[in-house]
């Protein structure tokens, strides 16, 4: 699952990403110049399990991050920006709302809404080229031949182009499993997911929350597949530089009790669809990605490939009833170990023992 991080120039996006993954060198995504960089999941669940277990190893979760030139009109108009942009699974576009004299805008003001609807307006419009050349297409298709799978999607992408018309993006459509199998492969940049990341500046690090929730309840409510967080780039920076044991004096200074950035990727891995299921023992604690309302044997099947060929059930409990109880045999003692067949959905939290042929 990659989130390529969008925006314009000078919002703080490439710091950002750079605090988030460490990353420095170039790569390519597509055919784009670009940087690519993977960061751990912040998980606190798994920090207690390794208490209690006291394994030599333990293994977060990671999102995988692409830090893609600044977006433009013109680089919108670049096939091969666009293309780069397509093969990624969700969007976090940043936003400024930080004053500072010494880093101009490119449009002369601060104007976070603005800039929002600007890039959303291009990913419409991107899409919009996209489903008319395709409408085309299957209009002479259908005077040819007659396709009940090509009269569905010339339905179908007639609806999508009602909706880009209406400056409404892809991700506020609904479908079912066949159409949204149907559109997939068309990969277009309005449906993808969207995280608003609000950098804020220093003397609003404070109200990060207060912030999320004015843009939740205001300009992003009812927005389909789209989330907030807030972040403050110069705390951020900051904290990147201190060790350890002093970052939660540092955000405690400014009233904050996690990072903005451990809430931007939490926010990325929810807005993904992605959660955690857990394994817990002397040899490793570790967290395994799996899609929401994934089944057992799908989860075993994250672990190793065997185990979801050979799968015969999973032993279950919840992390916090494993780690109050002081480990495996407490929880069987009281019952809270249960046996779950294939079809089990697993819930965030679960700690699995998959037992296999």
């Amino acid at each position: 699952m990659k989130t390529a991080i969008i925006g314009l120039p000078m919002t703080g996006k490439t710091s950002l990403f750079t605090i988030l993954t460490g990353v420095h060198r170039e790569t390519r995504i597509g055919s784009t110049a670009a940087r690519t960089g993977v960061t751990r999941v912040p998980d606190a669940r798994l920090e207690e399990l390794a208490r209690l277990f006291e394994p030599p190893k333990v293994t977060h979760a990671t999102v995988e991050y692409v830090d893609m030139p600044s977006i433009s009109k013109e680089s919108l108009r670049d096939p091969a920006y666009v293309a780069s942009l397509r093969v990624v699974d969700a969007f976090a576009h940043v936003l400024r709302l930080f004053e500072d004299d010494t880093i101009p805008h490119e449009k002369g003001g601060i104007d976070p809404l603005r800039d929002l609807e600007d890039v959303e307006m291009e990913l419409i419009l991107s899409d919009l080229v996209v489903v008319e050349k395709r409408l085309e297409r299957l209009e002479k298709d259908r005077k040819k031949i007659k396709s009940a799978d090509l009269d569905r999607e010339f339905d179908l992408l007639e609806k999508c182009k009602a909706l880009l018309e209406a400056n409404t993006p892809l991700r506020q459509l609904v479908l079912d499993a066949e159409d949204d199998k149907r559109i997939r492969g068309f990969q277009f940049l309005s449906q993808k997911p969207m995280l608003y990341v609000l950098n804020l500046g220093e003397n609003e690090a404070a109200k990060l929350h207060e912030r999320e929730e004015e843009y939740h309840r205001g300009p992003l409510a009812g927005r389909a597949h789209t989330a907030v967080t807030a972040v403050c780039g110069k705390i951020e920076a900051e904290l990147a530089e201190l060790p350890a044991a002093d970052q939660k004096d540092y955000l405690a200074s400014y009233g904050l009790v996690e990072s903005g950035l451990e809430r931007l990727i939490s926010a990325t891995y929810a807005l993904l669809g992605l959660m955690s299921f857990l394994t817990a023992g002397e040899t490793e604690v570790r967290a395994w990605t799996i899609p929401v309302n994934s089944t057992a044997v799908k989860a075993a099947g994250a672990i190793h490939s065997d185990f979801e060929k050979k799968f015969i059930r999973a032993e279950v409990v919840n992390w916090k009833s494993l780690v109050e109880l002081g480990g495996y045999p407490g929880v069987r003692e009281k019952g809270l170990l249960r046996l779950e067949g294939k079809d089990y959905i697993v819930k965030d939290g679960d700690v699995l023992v998959i037992r296999h042929g």
